[in-house]
């Protein structure tokens, strides 16, 4: 499970705070050096995490309460800039929680803040000053990575006309100021994300764009994608997207790259949000590994094609009966919504996960670095066809070896690996910039009879035995290609039998109305 509506497994610390809790909380707590305590309380229990469907951890309560004054909100934005630490983490992904779930600021509010902050490319200390709480730090790698961190969650929670206020000349030179091979790793990363969160709003995107960042960019790219220091690469790798998504500049890399399975995923956003393989294993043993680039929030394993992942609701791989997943930060295993305990250490960037499924004896194992734990299957999945999948909380990257290459730790056991197995058309194996594949798309003509799927092949397929029973639609509707991977018809929600594939130079047979 992800971030929402969590419990944690002790009871959280309250000796720390000059109030306890359940006291109605007032603004005369809510001093940076008690929002502080409740922000590293916050970052103490998301490790402890282990339950759905609870009421969130009480200093988060607390920290919301606190949030819905102004004077409270900026003791929160400043804690979350002078109190996390740099080595933690989970640090960053604690701040977008934070904000996430604090009430959204009044456009005064971030007025303020622009103003307490008064951000420049020659700032050489951070001030921010509030009501009861003064505090002034020489600028840290730790402060920029934390600020550059809230200017990101604040920029994606507040699109539009507030985050244009945020955006001001200092805080973009600010940002700029940190894209250099010579800034700490985690500050230019974090820099780039915030960066990319205020183009979301187009009159932003404009003003970046035209900021000089394109080269900047490539030039990071270019020393630091593939780099094995995984800050670097986690940098470049963010680098190569904003080229391609934002500033519409060829990036360093080939503009068309080739499918070679070895795929990266990331999440940058405040949800839980999940990913998944399109082939299906449903026989035999299948295995494949992950390499960790940062070590935070994220349920790797196999789901089902029944598997629900609700990303806002905290809910991914392991949340429900249909699917097992790993943690190793939270040192956990969890399926049905419930997790168990395992004896491996927290994982570290660097660290390979291997898992393999085998749907014949119904087990599932995870390996980290070659230490294996095993588990049964349970009633609900037998027979089940199985995906790789993975859930990941803000800020966690890995990368994902489905047979492209030889695997770290293979297991003892015969087995097969989705490299050998799936087949992609060489249009699949080709992805293009967004820019770029935009520009193609408008330069497409739709068919006069078109997939109402994909609008791209001709319709050329019916669907049976409904024949979609509707008036106004013909019998064909959708493409072969898309009607393989339906199980419901679009258009009627009859469960498909058989797929025909027609002549498409003969019209259609009139609609059965009966």
């Amino acid at each position: 499970m992800g971030i929402s509506c969590c419990k944690t497994h002790e009871a959280l610390r309250q000796d720390s705070y000059d109030v306890d809790y359940g006291r109605n909380v007032s603004t005369s707590h809510g001093g940076s050096s008690y929002t502080d305590d409740l922000v590293m309380d916050a970052l103490r229990a998301l490790r402890k995490l282990a339950e759905n469907n609870m009421e969130p951890p009480e200093c988060m309560t607390i920290l919301h309460s606190l949030a819905e004054e102004e004077e409270g909100w900026l003791n929160v934005v400043k804690s979350c800039i002078f109190a996390i630490p740099l080595e933690d983490s989970l640090g960053a992904a604690v701040v977008c929680l934070l904000l996430d779930e604090c009430p959204l600021p009044t456009r005064d509010a971030i007025k303020t803040l622009s103003s307490k902050l008064n951000l420049s490319k020659s700032l050489k200390k951070l001030v921010f000053n509030t009501e009861r709480d003064h505090r002034q730090n020489e600028l840290t790698s730790s402060i920029c990575r934390n600020l550059a961190v809230v200017l990101a969650c604040l920029a994606d929670k507040l699109a539009g006309p507030l985050s244009i206020v945020l955006l001001t000349q200092g805080t973009l030179e600010f940002l700029l100021k940190r894209l250099t091979i010579a800034e700490y790793p985690g500050v230019v990363l974090n820099s780039i994300l915030a960066l990319e969160k205020f183009a979301q709003t187009s009159e932003n995107k404009l003003t970046i764009r035209d900021s000089g960042i394109a080269e900047m960019l490539v030039n990071l790219e270019k020393e630091w994608l593939g780099s094995k220091d995984f800050e670097r690469h986690q940098a470049g790798f963010c680098c190569q997207w904003l080229l391609d998504n934002t500033c519409k500049f060829a990036s360093t890399t080939e503009k068309i790259i080739y499918f070679k399975s070895l795929f990266q995923a990331r999440c940058d956003a405040s949800s839980f949000e999940s990913v998944r393989c399109t082939f299906c294993a449903s026989t035999g043993v299948w295995y494949y590994e992950v390499t960790l680039l940062t070590a935070g929030v994220m349920q790797i394993g196999w789901a089902t094609k029944d598997s629900k992942f609700l990303n806002h609701e905290g809910y991914g791989i392991g949340d429900d009966e249909f699917s097992y997943a790993y943690d190793g930060c939270r040192q956990l295993i969890w399926h049905g919504a419930r997790s168990t305990p395992h004896h491996h250490p927290p994982w570290v960037p660097g660290d390979v996960l291997g898992l393999l499924i085998d749907l014949e004896r119904g087990k599932v194992a995870f390996s980290m670095n070659g230490d294996t734990i095993i588990r049964d299957f349970k009633a609900a999945l037998s027979g089940a066809g199985f995906f790789a999948a993975a859930s990941f909380m803000s800020f966690q990257h890995c990368i994902f070896n489905f047979g492209a290459k030889p695997f770290m730790f293979p297991p003892n056991v015969p087995f097969d690996n989705f490299n050998d197995h799936a087949n992609m058309s060489s249009e699949d194996k080709i992805v293009l910039p967004r820019h770029l594949k935009l520009a193609a798309i408008r330069q497409e003509s739709i068919s006069n009879d078109p997939c109402k799927i994909c609008y791209e092949n001709s319709a050329d397929t019916r669907l049976e035995p409904c024949n979609h029973r509707q008036v106004r639609f013909t019998y064909r509707d959708v493409c072969m290609r898309c009607a393989v991977q339906l199980q419901h018809c679009p258009m009627c929600r009859m469960h498909i039998q058989d797929r025909v594939l027609e002549d498409h130079s003969m019209p259609p047979s009139p609609q059965d109305t009966s």
